[in-house]
């Protein structure tokens, strides 16, 4: 593609605008710490944001400081349909939930040609009856969605496609078509939209200094840096803001322009007085027919388009967006520029899909890419500024200083990153980040690579090693999957390019050795190479809340906990091993890491007097210990994800390894001479598996075998769509722990959770995720390349087939695959539920959060397709990146 020889200009402008900004913790100034209260939906169109920007099918610059999206408007809604509307946390009987019908239809890796698709209904899009029904339906009950209302029978919708191509890094052509598919004619008004984020209102007015994020304040107070879009010429607006050249916004057609200013309405919602107009002048114009609200220029603007069609029919909108003194026609090439784009995305995925033969299978791999591609947002957040306050509004409470992170004020991001889910988790987690990054390698892997460094930099990283969490709690934990995310980012990056990124892999490896210190030393309770990780990213997994001191005493010693270290041990010492084969600096290195390796092997085998270990030979399965404060240890035996993780900690190394690091091979061979205790606990060390490999992993082959015996039945773990989270047996059997007086149960929950453990939508007690499912198929190729053909389990267990682990891993890829491929009826699990209430546009698919355990139903986040785009690497292998090495 064309557009690749200046990626980085080519990249200035995306749909980097988020789906939500109200509700999250960056706009929160209260005094309890009510995110979702202290900025309602209700506000958000009346209400400038102070840390960034939303709109519906968004597009903006990576400093956010133009943003392009699309209003709509039915002519009975009480509202413009300027930003996609869901429930908050409280409100939903799951949680958070977006309550819209949307997709992520395709994209490029630098943006020159997106689209976004939206169904729009005809009729008074139902606010308050899907408040009210969630509200009065409870955690056992399915959720109330957009399609259930009615709303969209009979086709009485719209359907809105919006398209973003670019004729130059800087030139951005927009389209808005629309299809009528109901049986009636229909008016539907149409408000192509630009304005400005705010960065004026936060100035100090006695300094004039602009802050870098947006807000709300009097215009006056503080002018300075303020951005004002005004009429141009017929069909046109000039757009300008200090900070940046300016552009012009040209629309095909004789079109009314409205204005307005990007400023709170603080008469509507605090009773104070302010100068108009305000952020929801134009709503109040078109909606209410309001006088006075408007402006002849301003920080935001709109053309007006009321469109009429007819039963059947489409209407289309052209808009071009792009520097002032470009005088040409903008209309002259623009069907040329826009076929031009959408051609090159084809040729581009065609390349890319050169494996997959198919079609239903390069369909699902484009829309998945294509939505981890629109996942991307302007992240904007100076946690020091927020707890202090800026200058112009009254100080915050004295107790945030005290709350939500508190002791992270050297946090400063401004960034272009990654989000899990741009409406429901507007926000980065680190170890969600991970797998976006390795989703990303095989489309962009410069891009993947810039993000796991993005997290390793001073404004992120902790001074003392910590990798932020996410915006709710910077300081929770999340499991340490850095290291191995950026190994195969490299892998597949090498693989793609002939090109080996030391570089990268250096600033990577320096970085994370301060975050493996900082879990030795915060996370090992007694330094014995047990680990207490607590939360984890398991949300509901266990009985109880593991972020929190455990009901009556003591400490839980956690199976996942330490089988991440163990991984992390090992991740850390292949990086090195691979940086010593040009650098033997990085031999001592190597040789740490895997000290530390054995070390936490040898303490899950044995890390009580009392004889008790994290494993468990007669159930044959990996539990968490409680451990008491008399010191003696109860396994909880609960059968969950958690016992299988320790097969993730698994690494083969070649013969040539040796070879070619003498001084590593000395001080291993040293190692496994005098520590016979721990040698003896890393498998088949002295014999070479299949073509001369040394294997490294928590589990011998008999104990391996023993785990998947778990992980393989179809009455446990396998379900026709991958991996549980937790085994189905405790469907028939809960786990319950009696403990201080209260009793703590965990049955099986194949769908939505009915636990508010952890609140929210959150739920690990039986949905198929992802990226576990994800690492276990990787750990098992590794372990494939080590014992070969002849090393067979039985898949599913009871079935009589047996397999090696390269075709257990197919298998499961296959299982996971089969989520949004159709089967020989035509179904496709995770999104027909969904599709036949309408709740899909035809020809596209939602890439959920997590999957029914046993129908693989989508659930959760709708559009997270974050991590569930590793599906296009299981669908692209051999490009997974994670063959033998």
């Amino acid at each position: 593609m064309r557009e690749i020889a200046d990626g980085a200009a080519w990249r200035r402008w995306g749909p980097y605008l988020g789906e939500r900004q109200w509700g999250t913790v960056r706009e929160d100034y209260s005094a309890d710490g009510d995110a979702w209260g202290a900025f309602p939906h209700d506000h958000a169109r009346s209400r400038a944001y102070r840390w960034g920007e939303d709109g519906l099918a968004g597009f903006c610059d990576d400093q956010q400081r133009w943003c392009l999206g699309v209003a709509l408007w039915n002519g009975r809604d009480p509202i413009l349909k300027e930003r996609l509307f869901g429930l908050a946390n409280a409100e939903g009987n799951h949680g958070e939930d977006v309550k819209e019908v949307y997709h992520y239809a395709d994209a490029t890796p630098t943006h020159s040609y997106n689209r976004f698709v939206y169904r729009y209904p005809l009729a008074a899009f139902p606010y308050a009856e899907l408040l009210s029904e969630n509200a009065r339906r409870g955690r056992h009950d399915p959720e109330y969605e957009l399609p259930d209302t009615g709303v969209l029978d009979g086709g009485a919708y719209v359907d809105v496609t919006v398209e973003y191509a670019k004729a130059g890094p800087d030139d951005v052509l927009m389209r808005v078509t629309l299809r009528n598919a109901s049986a009636a004619a229909a008016r539907v008004h149409v408000l192509p939209t630009l304005w400005a984020r705010n960065t004026w209102s936060w100035a100090d007015p006695e300094d004039g200094v602009a802050r870098p994020s947006g807000g709300r304040h009097s215009m006056e107070a503080a002018s300075a840096g303020r951005a004002v879009i005004a009429p141009a010429s017929a069909g046109a607006v000039l757009a300008e803001r200090p900070e940046m050249p300016a552009r012009r916004l040209s629309i095909d057609g004789a079109w009314p322009w409205l204005f307005t200013e990007n400023e709170t309405n603080a008469p509507l919602l605090f009773g104070t007085p302010a100068p108009g107009p305000f952020k929801d002048g134009i709503g109040a114009a078109v909606v209410d027919g309001a006088e006075g609200t408007l402006a002849r220029s301003g920080s935001k603007a709109a053309a007006h388009a009321a469109l009429d069609l007819p039963a059947g029919a489409d209407a289309s909108l052209r808009l071009r967006f792009r520097p002032a003194d470009d005088a040409a026609d903008p209309f002259a090439d623009f069907d040329a520029v826009l076929d031009l784009r959408r051609a090159e995305a084809d040729a581009f995925f065609a390349a890319l899909q050169a494996g997959i033969a198919d079609p239903d299978a390069r369909a699902v791999h484009r829309q998945a890419v294509a939505g981890l591609l629109w996942s991307k947002q302007v992240y904007l957040f100076d946690v020091g500024v927020w707890l202090a306050g800026d200058p112009v509004n009254p100080p915050p409470p004295a107790a945030r200083r005290r709350g939500r992170n508190a002791d992270w004020e050297h946090l400063a991001n401004a960034d272009v990153i990654l989000m899990p889910d741009k409406w429901e988790y507007p926000w980065y987690a680190a170890w969600d980040l991970a797998f976006h990054c390795v989703a990303m390698a095989p489309v962009d892997a410069g891009f993947a690579k810039d993000q796991l460094v993005l997290l390793l930099r001073a404004w992120y990283m902790h001074p003392n090693g910590q990798l932020p969490a996410y915006e709710w709690n910077f300081g929770d934990v999340n499991p340490p999957v850095h290291a191995w995310a950026a190994f195969r980012v490299y892998e597949i990056d090498r693989a793609a390019t002939g090109v080996a990124d030391i570089a990268f892999l250096e600033r990577i490896l320096h970085k994370l050795m301060l975050n493996f210190t900082w879990w030795v030393n915060q996370k090992d309770a007694g330094g014995r190479n047990i680990f207490q990780g607590g939360f984890l990213g398991l949300d509901n997994i266990g009985p109880f809340n593991r972020s929190e001191p455990v009901p009556d005493g003591g400490i839980i010693d956690q199976a996942d906990g330490t089988a991440w270290m163990a991984m992390y041990a090992l991740n850390l010492m292949r990086i090195a091993l691979e940086l010593a084969q040009s650098n033997r600096v990085y031999e001592d290195i190597a040789t740490k890491f895997f000290e530390h390796f054995m070390t936490i092997a040898g303490a899950m085998a044995h890390i009580g007097a009392d004889g008790v270990s994290l494993w468990d030979d007669g159930d044959g399965f990996f539990y968490d210990t409680l451990r008491q404060p008399d010191g003696h240890h109860v396994p909880l035996r609960l059968r969950s994800m958690v016992g299988l993780i320790p097969i993730f900690a698994v690494e083969v190394l070649d013969e040539s390894v040796f070879a070619k690091l003498p001084d590593f091979t000395r001080r291993l061979r040293w190692f496994l001479k005098f520590k016979p205790e721990l040698a003896a606990l890393v498998s088949r060390w002295n014999e070479r598996g299949e073509g001369e490999r040394h294997l490294l992993s928590l589990l011998r082959g008999s104990r391996l075998k023993k785990l998947l015996l778990r992980a393989l039945d179809e009455t446990e773990f396998l379900s026709g769509h991958g991996l549980r989270s937790l085994s189905k047996a405790h469907a028939a059997a809960p786990f319950v722990l009696e403990r201080g007086g209260a009793r703590y149960t965990v049955d099986y929950t194949p769908g939505e959770s009915t636990s508010g453990l952890f609140g929210g939508n959150s739920n690990w007690r039986g949905p198929v995720w992802m990226p576990l499912n994800f690492l276990l198929i990787d750990a098992l190729r590794q372990f494939h390349s080590y014992y070969g053909p002849d090393f067979r389990v039985e898949c599913p267990v009871g079935s009589g087939t047996m397999l090696d682990l390269g075709e257990v891993a197919d298998e499961l890829a296959r299982r996971l695959g089969r989520l949004f491929l159709p089967g020989p009826d035509g179904a496709r699990p995770a999104v027909d539920a969904a599709a036949a209430r309408g709740g899909a546009v035809e020809g596209h698919l939602p890439f959920h959060e997590y999957f029914h355990g046993d129908t693989g139903q989508g659930l959760g986040a709708s559009h997270q397709t974050g991590w569930t785009a590793l599906v296009a690497n299981l669908l692209a292998r051999p490009s997974l990146g994670v063959a033998p090495r």
